[in-house]
């Protein structure tokens, strides 16, 4: 039997980082549980009024964030608050496949386009990694905006 999983991400600033990784992958942040959102509302506005409504003090609203897949495809993606910045490398990171199929300099100018849209959005650029013999398509390594290392793919 498989098993469904999500993602976790320890982080300084769950919401910013939350943020930050909806846009990389089209998730979206889901609403409060109870809570119907109309379209085009804002989910993390709602979730600061919910917040409020339940008492949890304002110090605590940042504590955590969550992500899903709107076609229900994806893990969800969850961002829990912890004290420390990163202190070392990944052991685990994300590949975000951002030019399947292609192959080539066509793969890496596709790779190169999301990677500028992505240092837009606050991530930066760690390496590029060209095209190898048959195991190696090329890739960019790249750090979101609190240090975590992934790979655009």
């Amino acid at each position: 039997m498989s098993r469904a999983v999500q993602i976790t991400f320890d982080a300084r600033d769950p919401r910013a980082l939350s943020s930050f990784w909806r846009d990389v992958l089209g998730y979206v942040h889901p609403g409060p549980p109870g809570v119907e959102l109309p379209e085009g509302a804002d989910p993390l506005a709602a979730w600061d009024g919910f917040l409020a409504r339940t008492g949890v003090p304002e110090e605590q609203r940042n504590a955590k964030s969550a992500l899903e897949d709107p076609d229900g495809r994806g893990p969800r993606v969850f961002f829990q608050q912890v004290p420390e910045g990163r202190t070392a490398k990944n052991r685990v990171h994300l590949d975000v496949r951002a030019a399947p199929g292609l192959h080539g300099q066509e793969r890496m100018a596709a790779l190169e386009a999301e990677c500028g849209r992505l240092v837009a959005l606050g991530a930066k650029r760690v390496r590029r990694e060209e095209p190898g013999p048959v195991l190696s398509a090329g890739f960019i390594v790249m750090a979101d905006p609190e240090g975590n290392e992934f790979c655009l793919d």
